[in-house]
């Protein structure tokens, strides 16, 4: 049995062994600098994240421009670097001790020209063969200048942000909750004590659903801001059942 931790490359690992859940991630290595510079040629964007990171925090966007020169973008801030030896030299500085994934980057849709993805929360009763259910979600966008959406500039139903990004209608939701739910039973199977995952989902600019990580201790702070307060009730009755 592992012992469940906050990972993100142990995560990716177990969720890449099904297929259906393979082809819904983004390429994931761990990072090492020097192989960094040859993925984005390949893909024009990546994202390096710490493997243990929470709320968004030190993540870096990196994007190959036209000029052939690298874009990062950390929080609210740009940085360009014409050549790759100080780009390596600064992201190590950066990165320091922490041991970082590299994924590649997905180009999210947008609300008001703000990158957003969709929580959606599973969880199960007590007991490993209990079975797992959607107890909510919302969707959450990225406040101005952030590419990140643990700094949300709002939360929204996800019908109603589905409609505002104009890429898809109820269905897309209903897609989303089946591949959070076979997620959660993957990662139930490796954690038979784990009972509750909160998923970020995204959909990128061709309406396609990718996994961008599971959380194990969500915060359920936005789900009592949301207008259908049995929502946050239903979480909380899970949790204590």
């Amino acid at each position: 049995m592992t012992k469940l931790k906050r990972d993100k490359w142990l995560q990716y690992r177990i969720l890449r062994t099904i297929p259906a859940l393979a082809a819904r991630i983004p390429e994931t290595r761990l990072l090492k600098l020097n192989m960094m510079t040859k993925l984005l040629p390949q893909y024009q964007g990546i994202v390096l994240k710490p493997r243990g990171g929470r709320f968004g925090r030190h993540i870096l966007f990196i994007t190959l421009n036209r000029s052939r020169s690298y874009r990062v973008h950390v929080e609210k801030k740009t940085f360009t670097f014409k050549k790759t030896k100080p780009l390596i030299q600064w992201i190590s500085k950066m990165t320091g001790s922490r041991s970082y994934i590299v994924q590649r980057r997905l180009w999210l849709a947008r609300i008001r020209g703000n990158p957003f993805d969709i929580r959606i929360m599973v969880q199960r009763r007590k007991g490993a063969s209990s079975t797992w259910n959607v107890t909510g979600s919302y969707a959450k966008i990225a406040a101005q200048g952030y590419l990140v959406t643990n700094v949300p500039s709002g939360i929204l139903p996800v019908s109603e942000a589905l409609k505002h990004a104009r890429i898809g209608d109820r269905s897309l939701l209903v897609q989303c909750e089946r591949i959070a739910r076979l997620a959660a039973r993957r990662l139930g199977e490796r954690f038979p004590k784990l009972r509750q995952v909160g998923f970020d989902l995204g959909i990128d600019e061709k309406r396609r659903i990718w996994i961008l990580e599971g959380n194990y201790k969500p915060d359920l702070l936005p789900f009592r801001l949301l207008k259908d307060s049995s929502i946050y009730r239903r979480i909380r009755w899970y949790q204590n059942h």
